[in-house]
């Protein structure tokens, strides 16, 4: 049974390490998915060679399948955890004067700003008329906040999120993550 623990143990560290760099390669992190690769494949041999000369036990192959799982999970939860990198929400509202929520919707873009976030308005117009398009550029770790934010302020807005690999100039990539903080610092002292 402790040769099985061990199996376990390591395996579920290797794909916790596995998932986590994997989405590290996804976001572009040049620096730190090679070096947690390294740390990952020493950890795969170890457990790969235990496993592989004790394969002739099915407790033993359940605890390294059980593990795979267990640590695709824990990769996820890390990664989520530290997430990395930014979100940008592109939010659609009906901006028409017959709306009865013409004023709210009209007023988000500044309810956003004032609680922290870089948003860029466009005009544009759907099936049923006038719309409001703000594009919102938010740290990752901001993602489920904004989103309630959204909700709260327009629940009929339609929301798409995409996480952008790379970014250049403009307001968003100085002042997003100084503006995000300081909301949140106020938040927390009240």
């Amino acid at each position: 049974m402790k040769l099985a623990l061990t199996i376990f143990v390591l395996n579920a560290c290797y794909i916790t390490l596995n998932t986590f760099r994997t989405m590290l390669v996804v976001r572009r992190q040049k620096l730190w998915a090679p070096l947690l690769a390294v740390f990952e494949e020493f950890v795969y041999v170890i457990a790969l060679a235990i496993a592989l000369k004790n394969i002739n036990s099915p407790i033993n192959v359940i605890a390294y399948t059980v593990g795979f799982g267990i640590g695709i999970y824990l990769g996820i939860l890390i990664e989520d955890h530290v997430a990395l990198g930014y979100v940008n929400f592109q939010v659609t509202v009906k901006i028409d004067n017959d709306d009865p929520k013409y004023q709210q919707n009209k007023k988000l873009p500044e309810d956003l700003r004032n609680n922290g976030y870089g948003v860029t308005e466009t005009w544009g117009y759907g099936r049923d008329g006038s719309r409001l398009i703000l594009n919102i550029l938010a740290p990752r770790k901001a993602d489920r906040r904004l989103m309630d934010l959204i909700h709260q302020l327009a629940p009929e807005a339609f929301v798409m999120v995409n996480e952008p690999t790379q970014m250049s100039g403009g307001f968003w990539s100085k002042e997003v993550e100084r503006r995000f903080r300081k909301v949140t610092h106020k938040e927390k002292q009240n």
